[in-house]
C-alpha cells in the first residue's frame, strides 16, 4: 500500500509554527501496514487541499489521509475540498472516527471530516490535533488493508473467514 499524509494548516503552511500532526500521521500509516508513506505535505486550507488531493489521485496513491481543516472556523474547508474530489463517500469511517473520539474529547463530534473513494484512492479526513490523528488512525488502521483490497476488486470477508 502506498499512502500520502497531508497536513492542512494555514499557519504551518505559512511557517508560523511547525506541523506536529503530520509526522504522527506518517508514523501511524507505516504502523498500519503501508509500505510506502510520503509526506507530510503541508498545505493551507481551501483550494490547495483540492489540488493536493487531485495530485495524489493522479499519482495513484492507495490511501490519502488528511489532518486538519475539519472544524467549524470559517477557514476550515477540508471536507468541502474532499467532496470535490471523491466519487463515492464512505460515511461509516467518518462517523466512527467522531464517535470514538467523543469519549475522550466531547468536541470530537464537531469534526466535519469525511471519507470516500476517488477512483481507487481511499481518502480520509482526520482532525488536526495529534490526539485526533491518533484516535482516527486507531479506527482506520484495522480496516485499511481490507478497504484497499476491496477497492482493487477483492472479495468481502464472509462467515468463518473473519
Amino acid at each position: 500500500m502506498r499512502a500520502l499524509a497531508i497536513s492542512v494548516s494555514n499557519r504551518a503552511a505559512a511557517g508560523v509554527y511547525e506541523d506536529r500532526s503530520g509526522p504522527v500521521l506518517v508514523e501511524l500509516l507505516r504502523a498500519a501496514g503501508c509500505e510506502t508513506v510520503d509526506g507530510p505535505v503541508v498545505v493551507p486550507d481551501g483550494d490547495p487541499v483540492e489540488l493536493a488531493l487531485r495530485d495524489a489521485v493522479a499519482q495513484a496513491y492507495d490511501v490519502v489521509v488528511t489532518s486538519g481543516g475539519t472544524g467549524l472556523t470559517p477557514t476550515d474547508r477540508t471536507p468541502e475540498m474532499t467532496r470535490r474530489v471523491i466519487d463515492r463517500e464512505i460515511p461509516g469511517i467518518a462517523e466512527t472516527v467522531r464517535l470514538t473520539g467523543r469519549d475522550k474529547v466531547p468536541a470530537a463530534i464537531l469534526s466535519r471530516g469525511i471519507a470516500g473513494l476517488a477512483g481507487t484512492t481511499l481518502i480520509v479526513n482526520l482532525p488536526g490535533s495529534t490526539g485526533g490523528v491518533r484516535d482516527g488512525m486507531a479506527v482506520i488502521a484495522p480496516v485499511i488493508a481490507h478497504a484497499v483490497d476491496q477497492v482493487g476488486g477483492g472479495d468481502h470477508v464472509r462467515g468463518d473467514d473473519h
